[in-house]
């Protein structure tokens, strides 16, 4: 299938709006001058730490605490970023090292 550039043109401009639309809306809607619901305020305090919670688990369902690396890759990954959270509160940080080794020890010492 060949597009026209007129064709081309107008989808590039449909998914420009659409992401424009997409990431402007939440600020039309919710301006930070206007008081917000409590549902609203509730649901940003809360859902942070439920998605951290489904993500983790997430990431942890295929483990198998039976086979020969017995889990230690992932809760030694798991170990390291908790802890250098604590120590530097930096995310970027903390995420990247704990996958940084966690790769390290599933390609180098667990394969």
């Amino acid at each position: 299938m060949t597009l026209t550039a007129i064709q081309t043109l107008i989808i590039i401009l449909m998914v420009a709006l659409s992401t424009i639309t997409t990431r402007f809306l939440p600020f039309i809607i919710f301006p930070d001058n206007k008081e917000h619901h409590s549902y609203l305020t509730y649901l940003g305090k809360v859902l942070p730490y439920s998605v951290i919670g489904l993500l983790v688990v997430y990431c942890l369902r295929g483990v198998n605490l039976q086979s020969p690396s017995f889990g230690l890759p992932e809760i030694a990954a798991i170990f390291s970023i908790t802890v250098l959270h604590h120590w530097k509160r930096n995310v970027l940080l903390s995420i990247g090292v704990g996958t940084a080794l966690y790769m390290t020890l599933v390609q180098t010492v667990f394969k």
